[in-house]
Formats: structure tokens, C-alpha cells, sequence
């Protein structure tokens, strides 16, 4: 029997307001039989939680193939106190594609909320499916984030023949060798009190094997964001076409975006990349609308000639309208905050270069940018077992 089952579920509490993300599709069954991600099993407090105490065999991302289906949903969420009483309950609707991002606004007693429970309630008139319970990830101020590129940056994936793309597809991400460097930056900044955020231009169906990748590398409160393949099969939303398979400005740009409107705009903010595609000029791009060298109109002018943007009408709308909203949402930070945002930039170099290719508009920030070397295959390998015997003990 077909029932929704949820891709993904991120909700972070901030000082403002409760922020929700979430993707949603029918599945014959569930992928596996492992809980949801976050979700685990523990008294505290009054609330039940589920936590997982061991991890499973890491998955590969063909078994989730299914989650390609799209289909509308109706999603009732409930926020629980300490005390397992409800404080809060909506139902929302998704788009054609199962999605929901949405903010709740905090009041007294919703910011007492502690666990959200999740059901579908459209599908099966009568019927509440329930999807699972999570609990929200709470940022505080100062606000510090670390956003971290997945491919390349922390794994050496490769999808450049159909072999390459095969094995992508049949293996788990361990298949590929770490980049330790990457790894052991990301990690002593999580120790800092850094909260992470991943993201990868992969398909959407590898959450789990992500989430496994993450988890065996002792990384695990990640909000993990995907490209949500589903919507090259539509042709009338327009917002990914084929040609996003390969040029990624846009998609990254817009899921910074997407984090920022999410957590809010950051005290400290880290970006982590590498220097193969243009994750250099998407982060220097966001750094000029956050230090204000550019303005929005500018901005989005600079962008929309740019090779790695190649927009049709409605992306390039709903780029300028994300523009502006982080533009006010940083007008709101500065009144509070005059100092802006710290920012820093670690790139991982592509070959022994010393230097990025920058165009004039953005190279007053390259002093923020750190260049670092990965490590040979052959080196990472070995690194990489040597971090498993660590992670082990």
C-alpha cells in the first residue's frame, strides 16, 4: 500500500519565530526500516524522543529512487510542550511537488514548543498518517553558522562519465575517499558552537545516504539541502530545467538564500567550498549583499550576464525577489547588529593554484577567502580509514 512518506523534515527555532522545511512524496514503502532521521527514542522531561544508538550500514541513494513521485499533500503539524500539551496546530498544504517552507510567527506560548508532530491528513479522508516527531533545532543569539558544500568539498565524488555516475548511484558515499581537511575544518567549528548546514547539488533521494555519511563521521545535527529533481519532469513550473543538471549557480545561490530566510541572517557566518565549479563566486557574490557593496538591483543585474546563472524569466523572478527579502531581513539585523556579519570563506583548491579567477566586482573580499589543499585519492584513502578506526573509538 502506498502511503507519504517524508524526504525530509527541517525545522529551526529561532528568537523570532519557528521556520519549517519540508518535502514529502508517496512511497510503496518506507526506504528502509531505520526511524527517520532526528527522530529518537529517550524520556526528558516529559517528552518522548527517539534517538538512534547505533548506526545502521550506510545506504546507497538508488534504493531511494522511489522518492522521484511527487503529488500534493496536507500536513498538519503539532508543537508539544515539555509537558506533551498541545500549543500549536495547523494544517498546511504543499505544492505539486510535496514541498512546504513556511515560518511561524512566536508567541508566548508557542515558544514553548519542544517537539513537532508531523501527519498527513489529505489523502485518506478520516485519516491521519502519522510521519514522525521532531525536534526543532534551536539557534539562538549570536547566531553562527557554518555552510559547507558536499561534493568535492567533503567527499571526493566524481559523475563525470556514465560509469562514474553508476557508481554514484550502486555505492555508498564512503565508496568515495574524504577530504579530511574538509572534514576536520567543518568539525572544530561544529565544536565552536558552529550549527551546520549541507549543501549539495545532488539529488534529492540521497538524504539518507548523506545522512549516513554524516552520522558515521560524528556530524550529526546537519540541515541538509538538495536539488529536488522532481521538478526537471515538470513543464510548466520552470523553476529547474535540464540545464540545471550541470550549472549550479543558481541552485546554490538560491538555497544560501534559502538557510538565511530560514535561520535569519547570522552573527558569524562560515562558507566552505571548493574551486571546480563556482562555489567561489556564488559565496562572494552572497558576502556582497551582506557587506552591502552591491545593492539588490545591482546584484541581481551582475548575476542574471554570469555563465554559472543561466536564468529563463521565472528563475531569475524569484532570484531578485529572494534578493530583496534577504535585503531586508539584514536592514532589520543592522539596526541591532552595526557591525554586520564576521564572514569567512574556505575554498578547497582544485590544483596547486594560489589564487582564485574573481571578476572586478567582487575581488575588495577575496582577503576573506582561505585557500586549502584536499589530498591525493591515494592519501585520502588511507586518511579516511584511518578517521573510521577513530570514529570507531
Amino acid at each position: 500500500m502506498k502511503r507519504p512518506t517524508l524526504v525530509n523534515f527541517l525545522a529551526i527555532m529561532t528568537e523570532e519565530s519557528l521556520n519549517v522545511r519540508a518535502s514529502i512524496t508517496m512511497n510503496e514503502n518506507n526506504v528502509s526500516s531505520k526511524a527517520p532521521k532526528g527522530f529518537a527514542k529517550e524520556v526528558a522531561q516529559g517528552i518522548v524522543r527517539e534517538i538512534e544508538k547505533e548506526l545502521p550500514n550506510p545506504s546507497f541513494p538508488i534504493q531511494a529512487i522511489r522518492l522521484l513521485k511527487s503529488s500534493t499533500f496536507n500536513i498538519k503539524l503539532v508543537g508539544i510542550n515539555h509537558e506533551q500539551k498541545e500549543v500549536y496546530k495547523k494544517v498546511f498544504e504543499s505544492d505539486s511537488f510535496g514541498n512546504l517552507n513556511f515560518k511561524i510567527p512566536l508567541n508566548n506560548e508557542r515558544t514553548e514548543i519542544r517537539a513537532i508532530q508531523v501527519y498527513e491528513v489529505g489523502k485518506e479522508a478520516g485519516l491521519e498518517l502519522h510521519l514522525g516527531t521532531f525536534i526543532p533545532l534551536s539557534i539562538k543569539n549570536p547566531k553562527k553558522l557554518i555552510i559547507c558544500d558536499f561534493d568535492k568539498t567533503l567527499v571526493d565524488t566524481k559523475y563525470s562519465t556514465t560509469r562514474e555516475l553508476y557508481n554514484s548511484l550502486t555505492q555508498p558515499l564512503e565508496y568515495f575517499p574524504t577530504v579530511i581537511s574538509s572534514v576536520k575544518i567543518l568539525k572544530e567549528y561544529i565544536e565552536k558552537g558552529y550549527h551546520p548546514f549541507i549543501l549539495s547539488a545532488s539529488p534529492h533521494f540521497y538524504e539518507e545516504a548523506m545522512r549516513d555519511w554524516l552520522y558515521k563521521n560524528q556530524i550529526f545535527t546537519a540541515g541538509i539541502f538538495l536539488k529536488d529533481y522532481r521538478q526537471l519532469f515538470s513543464l510548466f513550473e520552470m523553476d529547474l530545467t535540464p540545464k540545471d543538471l550541470k550549472i549550479q549557480g543558481l541552485y546554490k545561490l538560491n538555497h544560501l538564500f534559502d538557510i538565511l530566510i530560514l535561520a535569519g541572517i547570522p552573527d558569524e557566518l562560515v562558507l566552505m567550498g571548493d574551486n571546480f565549479e563556482s562555489d567561489p563566486i556564488i559565496y562572494l557574490s552572497l558576502i556582497s549583499l551582506l557587506k552591502e557593496s552591491q545593492d539588490p538591483w545591482q546584484l541581481w543585474n551582475f548575476l542574471r550576464k554570469l555563465d554559472a546563472f543561466q536564468m529563463n524569466k521565472k528563475q531569475s523572478s524569484i532570484l531578485l525577489n529572494k534578493i530583496y527579502q534577504i535585503s531586508n531581513l539584514l536592514t532589520n539585523f543592522l539596526v541591532k547588529n552595526p557591525k554586520g556579519t564576521n564572514i569567512k570563506v574556505y575554498i578547497r583548491k582544485k590544483v596547486e593554484e594560489d589564487k582564485l579567477e574573481i571578476p572586478p566586482s567582487l575581488q575588495e573580499h577575496l582577503p576573506l577567502v582561505t585557500l586549502y589543499e584536499g589530498l591525493h585519492p591515494e592519501t585520502a584513502i588511507e586518511e579516511t580509514k584511518k578517521l573510521e578506526i577513530e570514529n570507531r573509538s
